[in-house]
């Protein structure tokens, strides 16, 4: 048996690159893969060598210096993640809008898919009544016509507003959730619903517009508009995302691919639901207020602006997400 001194001296610097691991404010967590595996192989080592020094006799103050560096390691490398409200910043100033532009081509697709059928409902409805009937049902369609016409120039109720938020809550996360969660099917039910969703919001538009409410109708919409379309494109997106990973694998295992993006995924839904919150108050106070158009309208400006500066800036300071591997995109290798 290998006498204590020699015994410690040779597996001094394994301790002490665990010891640096621990230290104040350091964070496993945070940490690339690679160091992580790292702090749990010098875990184990640590706890093999604790039982050795047990076994062999060595001295209290070996076995003590031992048992609470692996307790520490211990703790650390299994306890459950603390709820950190720096998270939520941490998300929506850079995860989020850094991790949808290293995606930015499932994006550019989404925005293709609902903005193209868009424009087909749009124009579809404005010329034949007949066609909007074809794409919604028949109280849908009085409905939308009788809903705008008079606008929202004396406002609302705020009883009645809070009541709407909520339902505005309910109704957009159902549809982008409907948009992501569909993408399970190897991407193609995220495809159909934001497809199905362009033409549908579009068809509104222009049944609204040919009844000759068509002002009322972008009046009440512009402001949050920014927001929600945006946020079921997002979710529309992610939901590609894990169906492209279903089907290019790039080797892996389709769990162990959903997996490696999991966390990228998370993120853009996250963000997107962070989005449809916003609007859903936007659109519960601030869309049937009684203000001015020229007020909503400038607003809308400002709505614009803030989300495509945001999703094309925020986050760029952040150190690029290397440990997740290159972004999955059409026709291209995991």
């Amino acid at each position: 048996m290998r006498p204590q001194d020699e015994w410690v001296a040779a597996r001094r610097q394994d301790w002490d690159d665990l010891e640096q691991m621990l230290g104040p404010g350091r964070s496993f967590r945070r940490l690339p893969p690679a160091s992580i595996s790292r702090a749990a192989a010098l875990y184990r080592a640590v706890s093999a060598d604790l039982m050795r020094a047990q076994a062999a006799g060595y001295s209290p103050d070996v076995i003590t210096l031992l048992d609470g560096l692996a307790a520490r390691a211990h703790n650390t490398l299994y306890r459950a993640p603390p709820y950190r409200l720096r998270a939520v910043w941490e998300l929506v100033a850079g995860d989020f809008p850094h991790t949808l532009r290293r995606y930015g081509r499932f994006f550019a697709l989404g925005i293709a898919l609902f903005v193209l059928p868009g424009v087909v409902g749009f124009t579809g409805a404005l010329r034949s009544r007949a066609f909007a009937l074809k794409i919604l049902p028949p109280g849908m369609v009085d409905m939308m016509e009788q809903s705008y016409a008079e606008g929202f120039g004396k406002g609302r109720e705020a009883g009645v507003n809070t009541a709407m938020a909520g339902f505005y809550v309910k109704h957009n996360i159902g549809i982008a959730f409907q948009c992501f969660a569909t993408g399970v099917l190897f991407g193609l039910g995220s495809l159909f619903f934001l497809f199905y969703n362009g033409l549908l919001i579009g068809a509104v538009m222009g049944l609204v517009t040919a009844a000759g409410h068509g002002r009322n109708l972008l009046t009440f919409t512009c402001t949050h508009g920014a927001f929600e379309l945006a946020a079921i494109v997002i979710a529309g997106s992610a939901g590609m995302v894990m169906g492209y990973a279903l089907v290019d694998t790039g080797g892996r295992t389709r769990l162990a691919s959903l997996r490696a993006r999991g966390r990228d995924i998370v993120t853009l839904v996250m963000g997107a639901a962070l989005m449809l919150i916003v609007a859903a108050c936007l659109e519960g106070f601030w869309s049937p207020s009684g203000l001015p158009e020229r007020v909503k309208w400038g607003g809308a400006v400002v709505a614009y602006l803030l989300v495509i500066c945001y999703l094309a800036i925020a986050g760029r300071a952040a150190e690029p997400g290397a440990d997740r591997g290159p972004p999955l995109r059409p026709g291209a290798r995991a």
